[in-house]
């Protein structure tokens, strides 16, 4: 037997100067792994345990492997165990990665040991992404028949703390709550190692959060006052920290004394805090400009993520006394180019990658410059025997802030007009851009960041977008002007969707209501109060029945009639919904953060539900081109696919949680197979068979990726957390036929 010492990062060679890996063989011992049935004598193998040496004994203390990646950083648990360990008071410890989000520190006391103290102690020595969210004190550990700590009764001895938690959880008073809530909020944003305090005019998704932390957070503060508050989570995720501490206080302390109690408490803890008001946030802008709608109509394509096809072909067949034309309308979940594509679109699509390698150069209008290649695709690719899909980047865009928006992109029918991407960012700017060359053809800044993915009307000849500052824009789609804001209560994240027939545009707000909005006569039609919370995800429209479903923060799934703007059914589904619904001619899905996919009849019957192990934020895609099957995402990392049954086809495993919805498409230059993209939160870009489920290529983007995939062809256009929006050109490496 053979010690090594092992080689790490700076952060884990301050814990691990006594740390050795422990390597098994010699001239006389053989390890066999798999199959294997000759080893040359001396072969060494690195089992990946830590060990310590202490009086000729060997001391396991944790695997090399342990590693998790934690506030994006990525960090080995071991370092937090030998940190604890080294504090007096710890007899023995061990650390668990809870669920994949929560990182505990079980610790057998030595002495009398005070939590707070222990865990200012380990801030003081690890870095912030370090530093446990909670430490339980247990009598011993658990181990397993080989004497190794048993996690799995850990994370028991961890649910047991949470459910007696929920039990025994009371505050004495509003002055605790705010301390408690505090502590929360760095908890889950992993602020815990900053000694700062937190201003009371902090908003959770503006000081380092998301819709997952969003939801930890709410767990957590449920589980602190020991029942549920409704409508917590849209206060969380649109308000700041003293608004929600109102929200919950009023919930919990109605009688006056506590309420006037309030006051004091806030004097008191936020004293040192900005004492600045919060204004009309949402006061609508005074720069509208007054533009008449266009006549011209325009014939074009329009793709978004989940596959939502909507296709304008306008054809002057007959004059009508009245001067309108006649309008042909194709509202398809995932078509067949040939089918859709004018052949004039056809040529140009096709012959898009005749051009030399070369960079192109993208300036916006901040000045700042961005280098991207552009692939040349060979033509002998569609000869080849052993394929792989590839992808490189074509270009990408500078937006300046995170883009978690997912793109629209849109591809008119006349060839000397250029296909574009429009998206937002969290910068509060709007760009187009163009989808071959990745200039930008306008940028607009709106009143605050955008999350709320694009859609076009039905002529073409505009973009509608809501935004945090409660508006929803009408902008000009030529250049980005102005044409009307409509004001609502809330925050708006919702994406609108346009009615074909009516050209009514709908979309929610965190206000609880989904309004139908007539962007020609600048006009509210009517709107909606959904009664089960804020309207985080996009509606969804079905055509026959004529059907607008709805979902809810609440948890509430709403049919409701498009024309009158009166619910047809609801259905509670008990927990948060941030999924959009997604529809076919026969059912309606949904992701909930339960985990589970629903799937309902369009007279509002549960078909079925299926079950995944972690919550689900993807909205489902339902698809065409694969006999109607339905992909999702889950936060367990995996992607799924089930059929109509609700039976499962096949699930992949990503290297993280899976936020955005997955796009089907299928291209000629990839030798028409139907394939899958999909991005995980860590910024991989994967393409699957969609019939298989087997990896057909990947690409990893340099941030973390909460928007969605949309494909055109042989190119992928997402948005990624590093500030940049990325065109990905998909192309077939691999040997050619002789």
């Amino acid at each position: 037997m053979v010690l090594l010492k092992c080689q790490v990062g700076p952060l884990a060679t301050r814990f691990l100067k006594r740390f050795l890996v422990l390597i098994l063989g010699g001239e006389e011992r053989i390890c066999f792994l798999d199959d294997e049935i000759i080893v040359p004598l001396g072969t060494m193998r690195e089992t990946g345990d830590f060990v310590r040496v202490q009086n000729a004994k060997l001391f396991f203390l944790g695997r090399k492997d342990n590693q998790i990646k934690r506030h994006g950083k990525r960090f080995n648990i071991e370092c937090l165990q030998q940190a604890a360990e080294d504090l007096c008071q710890v007899e023995a410890c061990a650390v668990t990665w809870y669920q994949q989000e929560k990182l505990i520190l079980f610790v057998v006391p030595k002495d009398d040991l005070e939590k707070r103290e222990t865990l200012k102690e380990l801030q003081k020595r690890l870095p912030a992404h370090a530093v446990p969210d909670e430490l339980v004190l247990i009598k011993a550990l658990p181990l397993t028949s080989h004497g190794k700590v048993d996690i799995s009764e850990l994370n028991k001895i961890y649910q047991n703390h949470l459910n007696s938690r929920r039990r025994d959880s009371k505050l004495s008073g509003a002055e605790e709550l705010w301390e408690r809530l505090q502590y929360l909020w760095k908890s889950v944003l992993g602020l815990l190692g900053d000694s700062t305090g937190i201003s009371k005019d902090a908003v959770f998704l503006y000081s380092g959060g998301d819709s997952l932390k969003a939801l930890r957070f709410y767990d957590e503060v449920e589980m602190l006052v020991g029942k549920a508050v409704p409508g917590l989570l849209e206060v969380i995720l649109s308000r700041s920290i003293e608004e929600v501490y109102r929200h919950i206080l009023k919930m919990l302390f109605s009688d006056e004394d506590q309420l006037m109690n309030y006051d004091n408490a806030v004097k008191r803890k936020l004293s040192g805090n900005s004492g600045e008001e919060l204004h009309g946030k949402y006061i609508k802008l005074k720069s509208e400009r007054g533009l008449e709608v266009a006549s011209g109509l325009t014939s074009f394509i329009a793709l978004s993520r989940g596959n939502y096809f909507f296709s304008m072909n306008f054809t002057k067949s007959f004059m009508q006394p009245t001067n309108t034309v006649q309008v042909g309308v194709e509202l398809l979940q995932q078509p067949s180019f040939q089918h859709l594509v004018t052949p004039s679109i056809m040529k140009s699509h096709a012959q898009g990658y005749e051009m030399e390698n070369r960079i192109l150069t993208v300036t916006n209008k901040a000045n700042k410059t961005d280098c991207c290649s552009v692939q040349q695709i060979p033509a002998e690719c569609s000869h080849v025997t052993t394929a792989e899909l590839a992808l490189c980047i074509r270009w990408k865009s500078n937006t300046r802030k995170c883009v978690d928006a997912s793109p629209l992109v849109v591809i008119p029918s006349k060839e000397e007009v250029s296909a574009s991407v429009y998206v937002g960012s969290h910068s509060h700017a709007m760009q187009a851009i163009d989808l071959d060359l990745g200039e930008i053809k306008w940028e607009q800044n709106l009143g605050d960041r955008i999350e709320s993915s694009a859609c076009v009307s039905k002529c073409g000849n505009f973009i509608v977008v809501g935004c945090y500052d409660g508006l929803v824009y009408v902008l000009q789609s030529s250049d980005g002007e102005i044409h009307w804001t409509f004001v609502t209560e809330d925050t708006v994240k919702s994406s609108a969707v346009v009615d074909p027939s009516s050209g009514l545009v709908y979309i929610g707000s965190h206000d609880q209501h989904v309004y139908t909005l007539d962007i020609y006569k600048k006009a509210c039609i009517w709107k909606l109060h959904c009664e089960g919370g804020a309207v985080f995800s996009s509606p969804c429209l079905s055509s026959s029945p004529h059907h607008l479903y709805v979902a809810t923060l609440g948890g509430l799934l709403l049919a409701v009639n498009p024309v009158m703007g009166n619910k047809i059914w609801k259905s509670f589904l008990g927990k948060p919904l941030f999924s959009s619904p997604h529809c076919n001619e026969k059912y309606i899905c949904v992701g909930c953060v339960d985990g589970n996919l629903y799937c309902y009849t369009h007279s509002g019957e549960k078909v079925w539900q299926f079950s995944t192990n972690g919550p689900v934020f993807s909205s489902p895609c339902i698809s065409s081109l694969t006999k109607q099957e339905i992909f999702f995402g889950s936060h367990d990392c995996f992607i799924y696919c089930c059929n109509m049954e609700g039976n499962l086809l096949w699930k992949f495993e990503a290297t993280s949680s899976v936020y955005g919805t997955p796009f089907v498409f299928q291209s000629g230059a990839l030798k028409n197979k139907i394939l899958l993209a999909a991005v995980s939160t860590d910024g991989k870009v994967w393409i699957l068979n969609a019939k298989s489920g087997t990896a057909e290529g990947v690409d990893k983007l340099p941030g973390e990726v909460f928007s969605s995939p949309v494909v055109w062809g042989t190119k992928l256009v997402v948005g990624c957390r590093n500030d940049y929006i990325y065109c990905l050109d998909l192309y077939i490496t691999g040997k050619k036929d002789s």
